[in-house]
């Protein structure tokens, strides 16, 4: 049986990796993993939310349905996981870095009564949350958000304590171990050398970083817009610029880190006999639309990579197209390496339709998290209903994208006459949805509702 090691990072955006058509960062061992195996060219994830989309990750069911439902709110005690699936199949499981799936506690506080999801090994139970340095004395972590360097910086200390582990292997079962790394979220602050490798005057600006007729809740966006950016237009741009070059520089440590990890497996001659696993949990907004940060409606932070090294099965540089989302990864892991999963789960295995080409489902329905909001990517639109915003505020701009005309989302096309026969389709899609997987209607904005109709 193959190893399997997962490489979680927390915010990255696709389109900054190289093999995903990213110019301004090299990223020549995270693409290697392309090179060598599997490109997912559909991959998405339900919440663009740090623990409702790991919930989903984990245990292959919606935030309903797992608990995780926001940031702070724990996944169940009774919920299951892959790592369970694997180490009933007689795997080591052990766990390091970024949680996130406990009750959001301070850093360096204890997580030893949460849910552990079928992990072993996890010999720091702490909340890593975004430190920026991790020391352990005495055998217990001290964890700060001051900047490390490149013994103590927490992607450096997360790809050492992922060697230690593979090192300390030695009794012949295979292993699955996945390491959370907290880059490239914010704070945007990274170590040296990452954060003078890049050069704020030289980056780009994109276009729709000076939009201004954005919909009620990017326009009102407490944190995301207003707390990153002044008022000023210059001010604006000259700010963007100091946190974009920060956040390419932690995209550069955790690339150089990714391959630190290959090879430290190749020295171990386990490079061949383990399956390697890169993604993020949600995408981030890099001033599209004059946004920092995820969680609004717009398809950047919803799409998100996943690479697969998987020696052996004869595909290399090969890219798939299959849709799979989060919630599909625990069921479809599991097929790939041919084990067992038999916990309740909302998504399906899509191993095979992954490994042979397949599009499958082309659709995933967005799945409320903290606040009520739904929507539907398909292949041709996006379509997606707001309600009330964190501060109890309702927002009423509903959207509607064209993803082929209109890649950018510029053009809000709800509640044009035109496009009402196409608004209903994907609403009774986004209803379907909610109706099979009993998403309660607290959760939903209005125009989702009434799931128990017909």
């Amino acid at each position: 049986m193959k190893n399997v090691l997962i490489i979680m990072t927390d915010q990255l955006r696709r389109d900054v990796l190289g093999c995903y058509g990213g110019k301004e960062v090299e990223t020549p061992y995270i693409d290697s993993l392309a090179e060598e195996g599997i490109l997912l060219e559909n991959c998405y994830t339900p919440s663009a939310v740090c623990t409702p989309s790991r919930g989903c990750f984990m245990t292959g069911r919606y935030p309903h349905n797992n608990g995780a439902i926001s940031n702070g709110c724990p996944v169940g005690a009774r919920e299951h996981g892959f790592a369970e699936a694997f180490r009933e199949a007689g795997y080591v499981t052990g766990y390091a870095g970024k949680w996130h799936l406990g009750d959001h506690r301070e850093l360096g506080d204890s997580l030893d009564d949460c849910s552990r999801l079928g992990f072993d090994r996890w010999d720091y139970r702490v909340e890593f949350g975004h430190c920026k340095s991790v020391k352990e004395k005495d055998g217990k972590l001290i964890l700060s958000r001051e900047v490390g360097d490149e013994h103590s910086y927490t992607t450096d200390w997360l790809a050492d304590e992922t060697l230690r582990f593979i090192k300390e292997q030695k009794d012949g079962r295979p292993f699955l171990f996945m390491v959370s790394m907290p880059d490239p979220h914010q704070p945007f602050r990274v170590r040296k050398p990452y954060d003078t490798m890049f050069d704020p005057l030289q980056m780009e600006i994109p276009e729709t970083f000076y939009e201004e007729e954005l919909p009620d809740w990017a326009e009102q966006d407490e944190w995301g817009r207003r707390h990153y950016f002044p008022t000023g237009l210059f001010e604006r741009e000259d700010h963007f610029r100091r946190l974009k070059a920060q956040y390419l520089g932690a995209v550069k440590c955790i690339d150089d880190n990714v391959g630190k990890i290959l090879d430290g497996l190749r020295e171990a001659n386990l490079l061949e006999e383990t399956v390697v696993i890169f993604t993020t949990d949600h995408g981030e907004y890099l001033g599209e639309h004059g946004l920092m940060e995820k969680n609004n409606l717009y398809e950047s932070v919803y799409h998100i990579p996943m690479l697969l090294r998987l020696p052996g099965c004869g595909k290399k540089g090969f890219r798939s197209p299959v849709w799979l989302r989060m919630t599909d990864f625990a069921p479809t892991l599991a097929g790939l390496l041919g084990i067992t999963y038999r916990f309740p789960c909302d998504g399906g295995d899509l191993s095979e339709e992954l490994m042979e080409g397949r599009e499958g489902l082309k659709e995933v329905c967005i799945f409320p998290s903290d606040v009520p909001r739904t929507g539907i990517i398909t292949e041709d639109y996006e379509l997606a209903y707001v309600g009330r915003g964190y501060r109890g505020g309702m927002f009423h701009d509903h959207i509607l994208f064209d993803r082929k005309r209109d890649p950018m989302q510029r053009v809000n096309l709800f509640g044009r006459p035109e496009y009402a026969g196409i608004t209903e389709v994907l609403t009774e899609k986004i209803r379907e949805y909610h109706r099979k997987y009993r998403t309660p209607d607290s959760l939903l904005p209005a125009e989702a509702r009434n799931l128990q109709e017909d």
